[in-house]
């Protein structure tokens, strides 16, 4: 719920998403041969140099990459100070049990948030042990909870997988399992204005049904748009920055990071 730091329901909000940072328990630790730590520091930086006035900071899953409790520690570092508010949630590669643990005594697992004259919520599409995603009975419950109780503000509603095909015939299969599920709760609520989520490093923008349905690239290495096969592209790491208004208009852009110089290692496919 709202505290001082927060905008009133005048007040438009400023969210910044940061998704799949796969950070591993060393430093060093690369993924396709990327350093994801140095990765997401450069994004960050960009952040701080680019964005004023942060009201949240939504970390849409696989913060890690090995689960390691010193990873979700290293995130919490290198994103302190960037906004009075922030959240998380399991991406297929977070280990659940852990993030709990490193979100002891914080609100980062909170899965309702009312700021401005929006309502955020925050649904865990993770299976443990599998790489496709699945909104189980409980998550379902609380989405139409979470938009039932609040019908005089607009909602965004965030989750790890997509829930609809992006183009990349590789990538596809390993969404939502069940987003028919999904829609039939959303589309009994038009106070919906937006679905956000990661998983797919790469920029996704679409509308359905009055809802703009985005996705953002990753902080480390990027999916090439349109591949049929596994493929990373060419794009440098960057972040997705949310402008919320009062009467329910969205306005969103991503920025992605420079000087950042990395050889794809061809020899691991798959992520």
């Amino acid at each position: 719920m709202s505290s001082p730091s927060h905008p009133t329901v005048e007040q438009s909000v400023l969210v910044v998403q940061i998704t799949d940072s796969h950070l591993f328990a060393e430093v060093d630790g690369q993924l396709l041969g990327m350093n994801t730590c140095n990765s997401l520091q450069h994004v960050v930086d960009r952040v701080r140099q680019e964005q004023s006035g942060i009201d949240l900071i939504l970390a849409t899953g696989d913060i890690s990459q090995d689960g390691s409790l010193a990873s979700y520690q290293r995130f919490l570092e290198i994103s302190a100070g960037l906004a009075p508010s922030m959240r998380w949630y399991a991406g297929n590669h977070d280990e659940r049990t852990v993030m709990r643990e490193a979100s002891t005594g914080s609100d980062l697992l909170d899965p309702v948030l009312d700021i401005g004259n929006w309502r955020i919520t925050l649904l865990d599409s993770s299976v443990p042990d599998a790489v496709p995603g699945y909104l189980d009975d409980g998550q379902l419950a609380l989405l139409e909870r979470a938009l039932g109780e609040a019908p005089e503000r607009h909602h965004l509603v965030c989750f790890h997988h997509h829930p609809l095909p992006i183009g990349c015939a590789w990538m596809d299969p390993i969404g939502i399992l069940n987003p028919n599920a999904l829609f039939a709760v959303l589309d009994r609520f038009p106070q919906v204005r937006a679905l956000l989520w990661g998983h797919v490093h790469q920029e996704f923008d679409q509308m359905r049904n009055g809802a703009r349905l985005l996705a953002s690239p990753s902080t480390c290495v990027q999916f090439a748009p349109g591949s049929d096969d596994f493929k990373v592209g060419d794009q440098a790491p960057g972040y997705r920055w949310l402008r919320l208004h009062p009467d329910g208009r969205l306005e969103t852009g991503v920025s992605r990071a420079t000087g950042i110089d990395f050889q794809i290692d061809y020899s691991v496919q798959g992520y």
